[in-house]
């Protein structure tokens, strides 16, 4: 399934969950050929995120809406700027502003934070990465929104990597064991398909080097300066993550030590909402 199906079925699910057998309250006291125009407004500085989902939001609903953006995702916005104008039947306006709005100001939360985190890394080597640490159902515009505020995509789900973390190491009996047993998985059923293994002292990075096989190493819960030396014995031979206890008053310091890649839940899970609201225009 691509992303635009996701896209579509998420949409007309979340549209039928608020709507149920029908919008009474716009069918009680709106005429049914009635038009109109509503805009976006911003109350809130923030990246922004969400506008072409919006667009997509309004045309499932009807076809014949007219949506004009004037700003774009991942612009910089500014409490009291107008992100778009929609011209449409008034009971396709009002069906769809509430999903609108709690799909732009969550993407727009997620969006601002990952921008912030980002800057953070401005100058190193680390590209930011997200998890799967999501909403469930709303995972797509997430990560969709991470994108929009400059950071990287990691694996989608379970089927896109392998991921080998503690409790598959445990449950398995060791890690050599486990890094052998996918790395068989990979040659036999999902050629291609990428291996990283999580390590949670030296001395697993030290078993993990020795046996190879692998794509990237995670190194969690590292300090700077454990995570320092692990890079020095991985030496480049691997692709290597620092994950856990990683913010945005330390991310510089885990930065510093030249590993590729940093991942943080925190961006998705931890990212509060933008404040936007849908006004009607009376022309």
């Amino acid at each position: 399934m691509n992303n635009e199906v996701r896209l579509n079925d998420l949409i007309i699910n979340a549209l039928q969950e608020d709507i149920g057998d029908g919008d009474h309250s716009t069918l009680s006291c709106i005429e049914k050929n009635a038009s109109g125009k509503a805009v976006l407004k911003i109350k809130q500085d923030s990246t922004l995120a969400g506008v072409s989902v919006a667009a997509k939001i309004f045309n499932l609903a009807d076809p014949t809406i007219f949506f004009k953006p004037l700003k774009n995702d991942g612009d910089q916005v500014f409490n009291g700027e107008t992100a778009f104008e929609v011209f449409a039947p008034i009971h396709t306006i009002l069906k769809c502003e509430r999903l609108v709005l709690n799909t732009m100001q969550r993407m727009s939360g997620i969006a601002t934070l990952t921008s912030q985190y980002v800057k953070a890394l401005s100058g190193f080597h680390s590209k930011l990465l997200d998890t799967r640490k999501t909403t469930p159902n709303f995972r797509l515009l997430e990560k969709e929104a991470v994108r929009i505020g400059g950071g990287t995509n990691h694996r989608f789900g379970l089927y896109d990597m392998i991921m080998l973390k503690d409790n598959h190491i445990d449950y398995c009996g060791s890690i050599e064991k486990a890094i052998d047993l996918a790395y068989q998985y990979v040659q036999n059923i999902k050629p291609g398909l990428k291996i990283e293994v999580e390590t949670r002292n030296l001395e697993d990075v030290e078993k993990v080097v020795a046996k190879g096989k692998i794509d990237r190493i995670m190194l969690d819960n590292f300090s700077p300066e454990q995570l320092s030396e692990a890079i020095k014995i991985i030496n480049k031979r691997f692709e290597t993550e620092a994950s856990g206890g990683i913010t945005l008053v330390n991310i510089a310091s885990f930065a510093a030590t030249g590993v590729d890649f940093i991942s943080s839940g925190s961006i998705i899970h931890q990212a509060r909402s933008i404040d936007l609201s849908l006004k009607a225009v009376i022309i």
